[in-house]
């Protein structure tokens, strides 16, 4: 039997993490592991979905500099890259500097990606798609607005079911709340961090947080990293689950992977608690390694390492 795939619309990204054992100095230099790695929000929810089984689309634009590396690295994980290479334009690139706890803290420019528009969109990418997933990164650029707006009523008129990340709190207050509400209203699910649930709803917990949001979505998916997860539907909590112990060596990605586990089960049938447990392990397996994406096993040519001392 096929099962439906998941076409995500997001951005693919040049991950330059540092890891570093003590604070940054200002002026001056600290020692650090870096290495760069292939990310980007929606880049890294395909990965991990199809690395999970699922049948994945990604429909994203990248820069000619790195382009036929990023392809390369999509295809390698089993998701089909409907990719545009930008001849002008890099790829997006994050500078990621996380401390001891995992933690991290970014430098972004949007490069190529931040140029994802209509001229990217076919609405024949839709074919046998059970459900489309949107980075908010998308909708932060005024041609990727246009291109969400256009997926999101073609696949609302198919009946295809829609997903939201919102991708991080800065970009909302910028955005504007009641701005991106109204803008991602035709989607039936939201999956926010839960300092991004926060922000959307005004609300003082996660649950009730969790609640309005399912009030307005439908389904609201709360991440609370650590503590696990939550699910409202309908204004109410209906189910919970709690955080995997594990040892935090790279956040980055987490919540990405985590969208990839629970879009994935629910696509296949599981109920709301099965599918929290399903990307809550997806979560764990990401923030044990470093970098955004899954393991490609022992072959580490494509992580291009670098060491400074």
């Amino acid at each position: 039997m096929t099962r439906p795939a998941l076409l995500v619309i997001g951005d693919v990204v040049t991950d330059v993490v540092a890891l570093h054992g003590t604070p940054i100095a200002a002026g001056s230099d600290i020692p650090a592991d870096i290495s760069m790695r292939p990310g980007g929000s929606g880049a890294n929810t395909a990965a991990w979905a199809a690395h999970l089984g699922g049948d994945v689309r990604l429909l994203a634009r990248v820069g000619s500099d790195s382009g036929e590396w990023h392809t390369a690295e999509l295809a390698r994980t089993g998701v089909r890259p409907l990719v545009r290479v930008d001849p002008d334009h890099p790829t997006a690139v994050v500078i990621s500097m996380v401390d001891v706890t995992g933690e991290r803290s970014m430098l972004t420019n949007r490069g190529a990606g931040g140029l994802l528009s209509v001229e990217d969109w076919d609405e024949r990418v839709l074919e046998g798609v059970g459900h489309l997933h949107l980075s908010a990164y998308t909708l932060f650029a005024e041609p990727g607005l246009r291109l969400a707006r256009l997926a999101m009523a073609t696949a609302a008129g198919r009946g295809i079911p829609i997903s939201v990340d919102p991708a991080s709190t800065e970009p909302l207050r910028e955005f504007g709340v009641e701005r991106f509400l109204a803008e991602t209203a035709p989607a039936g699910l939201i999956i926010p961090n839960l300092d991004e649930a926060l922000l959307l709803t005004g609300a003082p917990t996660p649950e009730r947080a969790a609640a309005a949001l399912g009030e307005r979505y439908g389904t609201a998916v709360v991440k609370l990293g650590a503590r696990g997860a939550l699910a409202a539907s309908r204004g109410r909590v209906v189910a919970r689950a709690e955080g995997a112990a594990v040892r935090v060596v790279d956040s980055t990605g987490a919540g990405d992977a985590f969208a990839a586990g629970y879009l994935v089960a629910r696509l296949r049938g599981a109920d709301q608690q099965v599918a929290l447990e399903a990307g809550i392990a997806a979560g764990a397996e990401c923030v044990a390694q470093v970098g955004g994406r899954p393991r490609y096993g022992l072959d580490r040519k494509h992580l291009y390492p670098i060491r400074t001392d």
